[in-house]
């Protein structure tokens, strides 16, 4: 994943807890961090700033498909990233979708059927080391433009394929172990993100010393506008 090397060192290695990201003169996208560890690391996934995660969100009936990466087989595959079962401890990889050891990440699609106002998309991962940290780029699409490609492959870029770039997020932190509890919940100062039929998750591992930088997301959850 060229492409998504290059950019992930414009990312940083700071753990943001409030970012104000300004995506266009109409949006400005928030994007909320929170780490838990130890005893405040549970399987409720109980977050101060970061709502906890529901099973009844717009998501949880999207289509979710892998456009580039393979699922590692240890994993519960992709399903577990919207099937509203959170893992038990911080190493429990039947309940995590993760990539495959030893790759770069990859890109995951999700289609929810039809375009919908949302007004935040929030992202949970769990593991006791350098699993646990998020490293992706958020893109989303109604579908309409007419460069429009549903599945850009490693070497396009999203954003000259008929997607928005919504939000950059990396919550390794600067300082201190990786391990823990992360969840981050990206929403939008007016409110809406946007009006959206499909999200592209562009991940990437969060280290590159040993095969194991691949991240163990526990859950996405799309919510609607008015929920």
């Amino acid at each position: 994943m060229i492409w998504m090397r290059e950019t992930t060192k414009k990312i940083g290695f700071t753990l943001i807890l409030m970012l104000l990201l300004t995506v266009a003169s109409s949006s400005q996208v928030l994007i909320t961090v929170d780490h838990n560890t130890g005893s405040n690391a549970t399987p409720a996934f109980r977050f101060p700033p970061v709502p906890s995660p529901v099973k009844d969100d717009a998501g949880a009936k999207a289509k979710v498909s892998l456009v580039v990466g393979q699922s590692d087989p240890a994993g519960a595959g992709l399903r577990a990233l919207t099937d509203g079962l959170l893992p038990g401890s911080d190493d429990d990889p039947a309940n995590n979708f993760f990539f495959n050891a030893g790759t770069d990440g990859g890109r995951v699609l999700m289609d929810l059927g039809s375009a919908i106002e949302i007004a935040r998309v929030n992202t949970y991962s769990w593991h006791v080391d350098s699993r646990a940290p998020q490293v992706y780029n958020l893109y989303a699409s109604d579908g309409s433009s007419p460069d429009f490609n549903l599945r850009p492959g490693e070497k396009i870029d999203p954003a000259a394929a008929g997607w928005r770039l919504i939000a950059t997020v990396d919550t390794r932190p600067k300082q201190g172990s990786f391990g823990g509890q992360y969840g981050v919940s990206i929403t939008d100062a007016n409110g809406v993100i946007g009006k959206y039929r499909y999200l592209l998750f562009d991940c990437v591992e969060t280290e590159t010393d040993d095969p194991w930088g691949n991240t163990f997301y526990s859950e996405i959850d799309v919510i609607a506008k008015n929920r």
